[in-house]
């Protein structure tokens, strides 16, 4: 099961994300997630308490990421597990967002 947290700081809004990042969480990211960080000039998501991503998890973060960018949100990736980051290599996710995204 996905969850996830949100710590507000004035311009900046850091993203704990829990659980599998799957097809599941769809309605959660697009539906409260997006909505919820539009306003913020910067976000960080913390991807440690992440196990699993799968393909539409991909998407799901590629277009969080997009959709924030599109508002002129700076976006970053960090404490990705070992395991995960290995998918996101795989599939060329640092390249399609920037490896500036990922610290």
């Amino acid at each position: 099961m996905f969850s996830y947290e949100i710590e507000k700081e004035s311009d900046r809004a850091k993203v704990m994300f829990e659980g599998d990042l799957d097809i599941d969480c769809t309605e959660v990211i697009e539906e409260e997630l997006i909505p919820a960080l539009v306003d913020y000039k910067s976000v960080v998501i913390e991807f440690g308490e992440v196990e699993f991503v799968d393909s539409s998890g991909m998407g799901l973060l590629l277009n969080l990421v997009q959709s924030l960018r599109d508002e002129d949100v700076s976006v970053h990736i960090r404490r990705v597990r070992e395991e995960v980051m290995e998918v996101f290599d795989l599939l060329q996710i640092p390249e399609i967002l920037g490896r500036q995204t990922f610290v």
